[in-house]
């Protein structure tokens, strides 16, 4: 039986050691380099806007038009659900290890290739721009399921949401290098090429050489992406799927001999009964009586946390204007706008995002996933409300404090949350043979609420005012009606965190139920065997 091997028995008791951290450090740079992928257009977008569609009788600076930002800001989202949900698979029929270096090449390719572009028309450059950064995004996607699973076959028991955790809390690192690197270059390139704010002369406030500035930001990706390539090549396939999926427990307990350096020696009678077990499928009735719920569950609290968690950008702006982060765009030239808004971002990084990914590894092996998911949606419906019920007050003069104070707790226990457990649990409920996929089923989910929370809300958050909305919207229903929308959201959220068991302290292969198979089999031939003979 799977809970026999002696490969996974010794896996789950390891004490914490050097490939612990190894292993975090070599899935968690895939997280951090997606990070720096998917926020750092948004550091660049305004400045997109300047160079491409600039109109010399035009008030304002240019702007990219609402479709074209959608697309430059949205098409990565729908790579990286593609990839979630191939990549997942793949990681299922292939091995983690194969797919993992796919991936991780498949970023460094299009991280370079995004900064280049086919021509110099807005069309042109907007094109190669999408068409390169959906695929970066597909490679993003597989880093998922590829990196959660990984982490979570090779951690021990007793602090194996830690380690997850600590993966999935690289993306705030990424975050905040993008906002830096951002920062250097905006900074370097002001210095050496000075210009006139917008409203003294439009055309000069935009050097030739800004275009070099973009591309430099999207193109730095690639270097940690290809740091990490060799150790990734180096890293053993997890014992988990050679022994259970690939049904080889002696090559797995050789591989981890030499990764425990502890002698592992697996039984040939073991090896062999487990090598004979039935493995149900993702569409069989098996599953959905064992997992489907679970999967439910997963899928359901990633997409409505999603929608809220990325549709928190509705009133970004309005904090960076209301603490004068952003001064008026006119006033500004372009690669200073572009240090501004470098610079608020990476200060949003470093107070809201990434104390609550910590927040959640020192916590989440002692309090649970349990705990942790139902609070961090509890509280940011709290916060959401909190914003929306006194929307007014908040945004006249002298309230902007508060409005700062109540968006941050709200970042804050998102990370100390569902964001960080609806990436971990997924990786810990089901069987090895579908790990992968389901990871990669219920984080496609969360891309689909990213998707609807980055752009429908983009959309619904409009005046209802038609002459007060942003240039190329319709009217919408408002920031406070979306802000109630979202606050629904989390609501519905919570509730279907009860679908979702609790995994802390329990081995992958108790919580997935792959011991169950065998131990039912035995119970039943014993039965069998221990009945009374029928009368004749």
């Amino acid at each position: 039986m799977a809970r026999e091997l002696k490969v996974l028995n010794a896996l789950d008791a390891a004490k914490t050691q050097w490939y612990h951290f190894t292993a975090i450090v070599i899935a968690g740079m895939g997280f951090f380099t997606d990070a720096y992928d998917l926020f750092s257009i948004s550091l660049v977008t305004k400045l997109l806007g300047r160079i491409y569609y600039f109109n010399p009788s035009s008030k304002t600076p240019g702007s990219l038009p609402p479709n074209v930002s959608a697309a430059v800001n949205g098409v990565a989202f729908c790579g990286t659900l593609a990839g979630q949900l191939f990549f997942g698979w793949l990681g299922d029929k292939m091995g983690r290890k194969k797919v993992y270096g796919m991936t991780l090449m498949l970023m460094v390719i299009c991280c370079l290739a995004s900064g280049l572009s086919f021509g110099s028309t807005p069309k042109g450059v907007m094109a190669t721009l999408c068409f390169f950064r959906f695929w970066l995004g597909f490679g993003i996607g597989g880093d998922y399921p590829l990196s959660a699973t990984i982490m979570s076959e090779y951690a021990n028991k007793r602090t194996r949401g830690a380690f997850i955790a600590a993966v999935f809390a690289m993306q705030g690192f990424g975050n905040l290098t993008g906002g830096i690197v951002a920062i250097i270059i905006s900074s370097a390139f002001k210095a050496r090429f000075d210009a006139p704010a917008y409203k003294d002369d439009p055309a000069g406030s935009t050097v030739p050489q800004a275009d070099y500035a973009w591309r430099i930001v999207l193109m730095f990706g690639a270097i940690p992406a290809l740091l990490t390539y060799y150790w990734r090549m180096k890293m053993p396939e997890t014992a988990r799927y050679t022994a259970l999926v690939a049904k080889n427990a002696k090559q797995a307990a050789s591989d981890m001999t030499q990764v425990l350096n502890v002698e592992i020696v697996e039984e040939p009678e073991q090896a062999e009964e487990l090598a004979k077990r039935e493995q149900f499928g993702l569409f069989s009735r098996q599953f959905a009586k064992r997992h489907g719920l679970h999967l439910l569950g997963t899928t359901v609290c990633w997409f409505l946390l999603d929608i809220a968690f990325y549709s928190q950008n509705l009133f970004q702006k309005d904090i960076y204007t209301a603490v004068n982060w952003l001064p008026k765009a006119d006033t500004m030239n372009a690669l200073e706008e572009m240090f501004k808004i470098s610079r608020a971002q990476t200060l949003v990084a470093l107070c809201g995002t990434i104390p609550g990914y910590w927040f959640t590894v020192f916590f989440i092996d002692i309090i649970g996933r349990f705990v942790i998911q139902l609070g961090g949606f509890f509280f940011m419906t709290v916060f959401m409300l909190g914003l929306a019920i006194p929307y007014h007050h908040w945004t006249t003069p002298g309230h902007h404090i508060g409005f700062i104070v109540m968006y941050a707790f709200t970042f804050f226990f998102a990370n100390f949350g569902p964001n960080s457990t609806t990436f971990i649990v997924p990786a810990e409920i089901f069987p090895a043979r579908l790990r992968s996929t389901c990871h990669g089923i219920s984080a496609a989910a969360g891309k689909a609420g990213a998707i609807i929370g980055s752009f429908g809300f983009l959309y619904a958050a409009q005046s209802t005012d038609p002459t007060q909305t942003d240039a190329g919207y319709p009217p919408g229903i408002g920031v406070r009606n979306s802000l109630f929308v979202l606050a629904g959201c989390n609501v519905a959220g919570f509730f279907f965190t009860f679908l979702v068991p609790e995994s802390k302290g329990k081995s992958l292969e108790e919580l997935s139920g792959e011991n169950e198979d065998e131990e039912a089999e035995t119970s039943a031939a014993a039965d069998y065997r221990t009945a009374p003979a029928p009368p004749a």
